[in-house]
């Protein structure tokens, strides 16, 4: 197990850990990996600015994605993730999203190892996006993938690479999560504290 400290206010470019098979043992094993996916084939690094984000329905035919999805599934430990709400032309605010357990989830993940002409071989990941279920639909078009917790070992095992276990790429039930809303604070990657998690409404309160 790598250490890492916790993360509050996740970015794009930012080092995160990820859950994978391990090609040694077969077993699950924690990486550190840089979000943002590097494609095996890619000339530099660059392209990690537009792949933090795949979308499910088209990550099977993209270049960046199709190997991945074939090969190397992972999954992305969480306990929220944020999201901005329209409120009108000018106006936005922050939520966080989560179970309403209260317990970490996982978001369904791609990963790549990407090796530049000079130095270490890169390990990049990306999340998976879908459509946004009834709770999500009024906040935004769309939602990261999470994993049914019984579902986890039928994503990371290899399988047949012809047929990736796509089924998993769906809405998660809404009835399963809530929303509530944080500090404007997030909108600042240097923030990271565990009160940028805090209800503020109920703060407030």
């Amino acid at each position: 197990m790598p250490w890492f400290a916790p993360s509050y206010n996740a970015a794009p470019q930012s080092v995160q850990p990820v859950v994978r098979q391990s090609r040694d043992t077969g077993g699950r094993e924690v990486a550190l990996q840089r979000w943002g996916l590097v494609p095996f084939w890619a000339k530099d690094a660059k392209l990690a600015y537009s792949t933090f984000n795949a979308r499910a329905e088209e990550a099977a035919q993209k270049p960046a994605f199709r190997e991945a999805l074939k090969k190397r599934r992972c999954l992305v430990p969480a306990d929220a993730f944020y999201e901005w709400q329209r409120m009108g032309a000018k106006t936005k605010r922050p939520l966080a999203i989560g179970m309403a357990s209260g317990e970490p989830f996982a978001l369904a993940g791609l990963w790549e190892s990407w090796k530049p002409k000079d130095g270490p071989a890169l390990e990049t990941f990306t999340i998976l996006t879908t459509d946004p279920n009834e709770m999500m639909a009024p906040i935004h078009n769309r939602m990261p993938v999470i994993v049914e917790r019984q579902d986890y070992a039928r994503w990371l095992e290899p399988g047949d690479p012809a047929q990736p276990p796509v089924d998993l790429m769906r809405p998660f039930a809404a009835e399963k999560m809530k929303v509530w809303p944080v500090s404007a604070r997030v909108g600042n990657v240097r923030n990271n504290d565990a009160e940028l998690l805090e209800d503020c409404d109920a703060a407030a309160g």
